[in-house]
């Protein structure tokens, strides 16, 4: 018993700071695989309802319907943001699932690669959508929680298909995450 709660807690002090992560399959303009490592340990319900979502095959053919050059690329709307539906009402959706109450952090900040949860005007309002950050942002830093990082793919990421409507919205045929799987 000493030695089950001996390596049980030196298992938590060397924990890693990902165990689970994303494998996000782009088509369109992009092509590749983007892969995600989640924060669990200062994200956990955001990383939950990623992995979660991920699995259930919620993200399959969810399109990046806004995409700002310099700044961002968000998806993630499994309610409104399938390919080949009506993209007016895309980013305004969610799951099934409640909005998630923010988990804010000092130990990272938004750089290239980050990947943030997207949210209405109430900081605990992010439910499915998210962004990844093409460039450094430190003004969303203890705004928006940072759920993950880009490990691999950041050539995939660097060619999705940018926005020109208003704020950044995908005009004619938006990149698409052909399939999220979740990975160990």
């Amino acid at each position: 018993m000493r030695n089950l709660l001996l390596a049980s807690v030196a298992a938590l002090a060397a924990g890693p700071a990902f165990a689970a992560g994303l494998d996000i399959e782009v088509e369109g303009e992009a092509n590749g695989v983007i892969h995600i490592e989640l924060f669990e340990d200062t994200a956990p319900a955001h990383a939950e309802r990623l992995t979660t979502l991920a699995a259930q095959g919620a993200y399959d053919g969810v399109v990046f319907h806004r995409v700002i050059d310099g700044f961002m690329a968000q998806t993630g709307d499994v309610q409104y943001g399938k390919a080949g539906g009506d993209m007016s009402r895309a980013g305004m959706g969610g799951s099934d699932f409640p909005d998630l109450p923010a988990e804010f952090t000092d130990a990272r900040s938004f750089e290239r690669g980050v990947v943030g949860m997207a949210r209405s005007q109430s900081p605990d309002s992010a439910n499915s959508q998210f962004f990844i950050m093409f460039a450094p942002a430190p003004h969303l830093d203890g705004a928006y929680t940072i759920v993950g990082e880009v490990t691999e793919g950041l050539d995939v990421l660097d060619a999705i298909k940018r926005g020109t409507g208003a704020n950044g919205a995908v005009v004619g045929q938006p990149d698409v995450m052909a399939s999220v799987t979740v990975t160990e």
